[in-house]
This record gives C-alpha cells, structure tokens and sequence, in this order.
C-alpha cells in the first residue's frame, strides 16, 4: 500500500510469511510491526522503528495502516501487546472496538 504520492512516497508491506508489517521509503527501511496470528487474534507485540528515522511518526503511521488493513478483513481481533501499539489504541479510542475483549 502506498501511502502518499510521489517521490518518496511511503509503502507499507504485509509480509504474512516473516509476520511483519513494514514501512519504507525509497527502498530504506524505516519501521516495521511485528505480530502473532492465531487465527482469530493478531497480537501486534512489537514495533520498531529504525534509530536514524526516529522521532519522524512512522512507526505511528504503520500500526495506523496496519489496523486498517486488519480492519478491512474483518475476521481478527487485535491484541495490544506492544506499548507503543496500546499507547495508539489510547490514542484513537474510535478504534477499541478491534481490541480483542480480555
């Protein structure tokens, strides 16, 4: 998906086989979105993103488009594993009805 239009654009990557999400521009890797898939629940449990792009929001924009997507299936609950990913969930509470119920 790319995000953005132009040079430089943004491209997020599903990538099912490493379990993973990435986020790049221009061939750099900037962030990426690790998760666990059990069929039912995708725990998001780490993201990263690269030190030299730090600070900039793509890992933000990442679990964003990563959420989307999962959304758009309709057929996963998401588990907030990673703080980053929970603080974003607190940060977007029009989104809590994906968080898998405990």
């Amino acid at each position: 998906m790319d995000i953005g239009t132009g040079q430089g654009a943004l491209v997020m990557t599903h990538e099912p086989d490493a379990s993973r999400y990435t986020l790049t521009r221009d061939g750099a890797l900037l962030s990426v979105l690790d998760y666990r898939d059990d069929g039912r629940t995708m725990a998001l449990t780490r993201a990263y993103t690269t030190p030299v792009f730090r600070g900039s929001g793509y890992a933000g924009v990442l679990v964003e488009g990563a959420v989307d997507e999962i959304a758009a299936r309709g057929d996963r609950r998401i588990d907030a594993v990673c703080w980053y990913v929970a603080d974003w969930f607190s940060a977007h509470p029009e989104r809590a009805d994906l968080l898998r119920v405990r």
